[in-house]
């Protein structure tokens, strides 16, 4: 296993490796690295694949975490990149991996050759989702992941047609209550980002699932229509987590904005 010391962090990640344009995966709340395994299988040949588990996730998470932001997040993926003696990477960003890619192609738009958004928003979470999420997080956090609350999460994040969801409830159900808590907060408290988009100077991909119950469409558009250079791909049926539930349109329209990036791509 593979860990990075930096940031005052230690980040849990891994690379395929090679000399291909590297594409770097960032996961959604609740999820990890191995959430991109369709698209690391897809292009792995042809591309240095890196995806990696962020604060409050996976094996990068820790006992006691402390408050952090994704502008935080991104300062762990820039560093990550100088760690991995990478200059310029693709970011690929689900839902919360999205959100830090975001914020790192405004702060550090000298590491990202483009920005793909998968899922996600620029915006805050709709307000009358807030109360229904908290109320979510607190039973995760006091009652573990009971049926309820894993059915639920699973439907919100996988779609309930999603065939594989056990696998994600047996890792949701090793998360500690102080992670869960700490990561919604960052996710709740985050700021809102769309009066910036006119700053993002990379070409960029966004890919939304046209069934996402968790954000809908016209945030995809909204950010599609102020970002410059943007490109809106919509996944008919898929819903929050497109990668997973409809990986074959997910990765045609990812190599074929890699091909727009890298000549031969």
């Amino acid at each position: 296993m593979a860990f990075a010391e930096v940031n005052g962090q230690r980040l849990y990640y891994e690379d395929t490796g090679g000399t291909g344009p590297v594409v770097v995966f960032s996961h959604g709340l609740l999820m990890d690295h191995d959430m991109f395994a369709p698209q690391v299988s897809a292009f792995r040949d042809r591309f240095r694949c890196i995806t990696w588990d962020e604060r409050g996730h996976g094996l990068t998470a820790v006992a006691q975490p402390e408050p952090f932001s994704y502008y935080d997040s991104a300062d762990d993926l820039a560093a990550l990149l100088t760690h991995l003696g990478v200059e310029k990477a693709v970011l690929v960003g689900m839902s919360q991996g999205g959100f830090l890619s975001l914020r790192c192609a405004l702060t550090h738009p000298d590491r990202v050759v483009g920005l793909v958004m998968l899922d996600s928003q620029a915006g805050t979470e709709q307000e009358e989702k807030l109360p229904l999420y908290q109320q979510l997080i607190s039973s995760f956090m006091e009652q573990g992941l009971t049926p309820e609350v894993g059915t639920t999460i699973a439907n919100i994040i996988l779609g309930s047609d999603y065939p594989d969801s056990e696998h994600w409830k047996e890792k949701w159900k090793t998360m500690s209550a102080a992670n869960i808590g700490n990561n919604f907060q960052t996710l709740a408290s985050r700021d809102d980002l769309t009066e910036r988009l006119s700053e993002v100077s990379q070409p960029t991909l966004i890919i939304h699932g046209d069934a996402d119950i968790a954000i809908p469409m016209e945030r995809a558009q909204m950010m599609a229509d102020k970002i410059p250079d943007a490109e809106l791909v919509a996944i008919p049926g898929a819903g929050h987590a497109a990668n997973l539930s409809h990986p074959d349109p997910v990765n045609q329209a990812l190599k074929k904005f890699l091909g727009r990036l890298f000549s031969g791509g």
